[in-house]
């Protein structure tokens, strides 16, 4: 097995699929890259078994074709440390010794032989679809960061995606805060439902921010596949379901704060730094014209307090947030201003962007904690 490629070339689709290797794989092949080389392609993929990455790189000049899984991070750091230049790759088909031949020096490893490596699932009984990547990396970013770390509740540490007639929703809760985006542009004729694991949509959220065009979606009852300008993804459904959200989210919101969503940002960075390093919790004391933000920590006597102007329709009320959370729902939402609706100090606030798109549905939602007294 012989050929040569560009060294930036081969690092950056490398780059791209590497975050599908784990730190702690359960096979030692999966440590490596699988270089296939065929035609006048190489194809490489990367795989932790639950989720499979390949791109394709045509500008490369081969001699003989094979199959050769690489260890990845010799390989990524001795490109990295190069310049860019033609890399002539030698590959014993028997031993698997690889010699990688540079304008500089020669570099020798040994890999493993490439039909050790797993089979990429195939799509079969599949749906399909086309999603620009654009609308496609928006759903991602509005999602991902409410994706739950708590692997005893497998259902909420993905995204839970419902495809239907009425659009595209995605959901996404750790039981402190939910978000819902819904696209109605994107449609099916018949309802799915899917949940993407957190790994799996960072993954996409690179893919999708390093290319533009059609995403090409196809999904059955355990996989979903995505394809988007030579780069592939493949990962494994979450079998798992996904908890009643439209539950959680009240109906009934009277009362309704309109205020400057970056000037409400920076007040809860300043003002957090005074909290409860235990609850992060912020009082907000909401009146009509004006809304005052109140924290402090009782153990080291730390207390802080300002006051905002807004548009507040409703009654009187004080009601606590954990200030992280409630910061880290602003800090996706991109409007100038943000609607924060609420109902009772016991039920959450709802927070949705003052000026939303006619095609797009956003609605963020963070739990409210119990007031010090």
């Amino acid at each position: 097995m012989k050929f040569t490629v560009s060294t930036s070339v081969l690092l950056e689709e490398l780059q791209t699929i590497s975050g599908a290797i784990s730190n702690n794989t359960v096979l030692p092949i999966l440590e490596d890259f699988l270089f296939v080389v065929e035609g006048k392609v190489l194809r490489i993929v990367a795989s932790d078994l639950e989720t499979f990455m390949s791109s394709i790189v045509e500008d490369i000049e081969i001699a003989e074709g094979g199959t050769v899984a690489i260890p990845s991070k010799i390989l990524l750091d001795t490109l990295k440390a190069l310049p860019n230049q033609p890399l002539h790759f030698e590959i014993d088909d028997d031993t698997y010794q690889i010699k990688i031949l540079s304008n500089s020096g020669n570099y020798a490893l040994v890999g493993e032989g490439g039909e050790d490596f797993p089979e990429i699932p195939q799509p079969e009984e599949i749906d399909e679809l086309n999603i620009d990547a654009e609308v496609l990396l928006n759903a991602v970013n509005k999602t991902l960061f409410a994706v739950s770390t708590d692997e005893l509740r497998p259902a909420m540490t993905g995204v839970n995606v419902e495809l239907g007639e009425e659009g595209v929703t995605f959901v996404a809760t750790d039981a402190h805060k939910l978000v819902k985006y819904r696209n109605l542009d994107i449609t099916t004729a018949n309802y799915s439902n899917f949940i993407i694991p957190r790994k799996a949509m960072s993954l996409l959220k690179n893919m999708l921010a390093k290319s533009k065009g059609e995403v090409q979606i196809a999904y059955n009852a355990t996989n979903a596949f995505f394809s988007l300008n030579g780069i592939e993804m493949v990962c494994r459904l979450i079998d798992a379901r996904f908890p009643d959200y439209n539950a959680v989210i009240p109906v009934n919101n009277p009362n309704i704060i309109t205020i400057n969503r970056e000037d409400l940002a920076k007040a809860l960075r300043r003002i957090a730094i005074y909290s409860s390093k235990s609850t992060y919790q912020v009082k907000l004391h909401v009146s009509p014209g004006k809304l005052g933000l109140e924290a402090e920590d009782r153990d080291f006597s730390n207390e802080a307090k300002e006051s905002l102007a807004c548009q507040y329709e409703g009654e009187k009320m004080d009601i606590a947030f954990n200030a992280r959370f409630l910061a880290e729902v602003l800090g996706v939402l991109d409007t100038e201003e943000v609607d924060i609706e609420l109902s009772t100090p016991s039920r959450a606030g709802v927070i949705v962007p003052s000026d939303t798109s006619e095609n797009e549905e956003l609605l963020m939602l963070v739990m409210p904690i119990m007031m010090n007294n």
